[in-house]
């Protein structure tokens, strides 16, 4: 989930592999369904801790019905290390807490949410500040989301694609001046990969 370009040593989080994608596609393993479900988002991101998380039975990269009121949620986390933060998200925002006990590094819950106008959710846990062994800034976990009514009916995202926009301005801008491309076919592709994504994120003002 992290560069494999160890380059950059102003910004340098850890090392090689600390942060790690997981891909739930069955067994036996098969590159291909494997490459199906990472696309799916059958997923979920760390570099330490490990969660599990359902939403009315579906888990990350699946869909919830549209129409159900009241949603049940089925979280688990283990850590080996303390966190501060076990929380479920909805279209961005803290909808759930669930508190951590103990040393903090385990939690299994069964919790109902509403599911209002939110139209995904996903579950992440993080400690406030780095805890060894975890070699980075701060231990994080992330599910992908469950969908409610699947990603075509995502909303649109104001703010978030506004910002992601500004982001694609200063990339586009840092491209453009760069001296170092090997040739202009090189930087006309960087640019259309860019034009590119500046259209997904305008439609999704």
């Amino acid at each position: 989930a992290g560069t494999d370009a160890m380059t950059n040593f102003a910004s340098l989080r850890g090392p090689v592999g600390t942060n790690r994608v997981y891909v739930q596609s069955g067994l036996p393993l098969d590159r291909s369904r494997w490459y199906s479900a990472l696309k799916a988002g059958k997923t979920f991101a760390t570099n330490g801790p490990l969660l599990r998380f359902t939403l009315q039975g579906q888990g990350p990269g699946g869909e919830v019905p549209v129409g159900i009121t009241r949603l049940t949620a089925r979280i688990t986390l283990r850590s080996l290390v303390p966190l501060d933060h076990l929380e479920l998200i909805g279209n961005g925002k803290v909808v759930a807490t669930i508190p951590l006990a103990g040393d903090r590094m385990s939690a299994d819950t069964v919790l109902t949410v509403e599911a209002g106008a939110n139209r995904w959710f996903v579950l992440r846990a993080y400690a406030e500040q780095a805890v060894t062994p975890v070699l980075d800034i701060y231990p994080f976990a992330t599910t992908s989301p469950v969908y409610v009514g699947g990603p075509a009916h995502t909303p649109s995202c104001g703010a978030d694609a506004e910002y992601f926009l500004q982001w694609l301005d200063r990339l586009e801008q840092g491209a453009t001046a760069h001296p170092g491309w090997n040739s202009g076919g090189e930087l006309r592709e960087v640019l259309d990969r860019i034009r590119r994504a500046r259209d997904v994120f305008e439609a999704r003002r």
